[in-house]
């Protein structure tokens, strides 16, 4: 099922533009589940395997394809019986690196999984997504040959539980690391100065790359990086970026953790800043899936927001009905963004074998 030696899933090569030391503090690991390859391993095989659902249909990977940046190329997510999810699933990538600015953001679209060990199970025990009980699948894992040498391996004893399960998915997810990039080989040659013009940058990705960093103007004299902030450009923050007057869905507004109460006014039609890495592999976009193309994610924040009473205030004043958001951006301007934004991916993700499907090597042998 898995290569005779074990995959290197431990070291992380940063590039050079990205201060080691500094970044350290990004890492969401904890004492209580470090990163080890045995482990790693282990999550890479649960990932893929389609027996943590009720049905044995779906896994995982179902709904988040390594080809696509581990995301879902289906606007809303297709669980084990066929049902739709309410939401797109997002891409994987850097997960890890979370704790921007020392903040300690919760996860999904709506954060309310405060660890990335806690989000493990929730798809898990979803009604649509997988449909499990967790004392039900630890004893359907435990009866299959393949996983208490498995978890013997990472954790010392063969016992299958829910709480080694999700650290050892939580240690293959933390493994995903999207740092190679253009745009990485071209801050490294910059120096790590993003605001200098980049020499391995076209005229029309820098001039993307300018407008994301530094500004755009036009209602409010912030660049893209305000919610997508180098080097992940992601943010440890909701945002609600006028894609409705009235919220559809009223994401962090709906579940306001960590206390979980009811509805809260303040935060409806808030979503979580997802990171661009990889941006261009992740279309359908937003929480919904409701842009097909990046040209149409630009397009909206040029002239397509609307002025929702909680709208950021990158986005424009808070008016109501016929105020002016949005950046009023120019052609030249729109496509000069698609270009720097497909700069962010990393083709060694997608394409590195260690998180890949083991068990269609494993049918192959057969």
């Amino acid at each position: 099922m898995l290569p005779q030696r074990p995959d290197d899933y431990t070291s992380v090569r940063l590039p050079k533009h990205i201060d080691a030391a500094e970044f350290s503090h990004c890492d969401n690991s904890t004492e209580q589940n470090v990163l080890t390859n045995a482990g790693a391993a282990l999550g890479r095989v649960l990932f893929y395997d389609t027996q943590l659902s009720r049905n044995n249909t779906v896994s995982c990977a179902a709904c988040h394809d390594q080809r696509k940046g581990f995301s879902d190329p289906k606007p809303l997510s297709v669980g084990f019986e066929g049902g739709r999810t309410s939401r797109n699933s997002m891409g994987l990538a850097n997960l890890r690196y979370t704790n921007l600015h020392h903040a300690r953001p919760g996860f999904f679209w709506d954060e309310r999984a405060a660890t990335l060990e806690a989000q493990v199970l929730m798809p898990i025990q979803d009604r649509i997504e997988m449909g499990m009980e967790l004392k039900e699948l630890e004893a359907k894992l435990q009866k299959l040959p393949y996983y208490p040498p498995f978890f013997a391996a990472a954790f010392g004893t063969p016992e299958v539980t829910s709480d080694r399960l999700a650290k050892a998915v939580a240690q293959f997810l933390r493994s995903m690391v999207a740092l190679d990039a253009k745009f990485d080989r071209a801050a490294d040659a910059a120096g790590g100065n993003y605001s200098t013009a980049f020499d391995k940058f076209t005229d029309q990705e820098n001039l993307g790359k300018s407008l994301f960093i530094d500004g755009i103007g036009g209602v409010a004299e912030m660049g893209c990086a305000h919610c997508h902030i180098p080097p992940t450009f992601s943010m440890p923050k909701a945002f609600n970026n006028g894609l409705d007057l009235k919220s559809k869905d009223q994401g962090l507004g709906a579940l306001d953790r960590p206390s979980n109460e009811p509805f809260t006014p303040s935060n409806d039609g808030k979503f979580k800043a997802s990171s661009l890495r990889n941006i261009a592999l992740t279309a359908p976009y937003m929480h919904d899936g409701r842009f097909k193309t990046l040209e149409e994610v630009v397009e909206h924040y040029s002239r397509g927001v609307h002025p929702h009473e909680n709208l950021g205030l990158a986005f424009g004043e808070q008016q109501g009905e016929g105020a002016t958001t949005g950046f009023q951006l120019t052609g030249e301007q729109k496509a000069a963004l698609v270009a720097f934004m497909k700069t962010l991916t990393d083709e060694t993700l997608i394409s590195d074998p260690k998180f890949s499907d083991p068990f269609v090597r494993l049918k192959a042998t057969k």
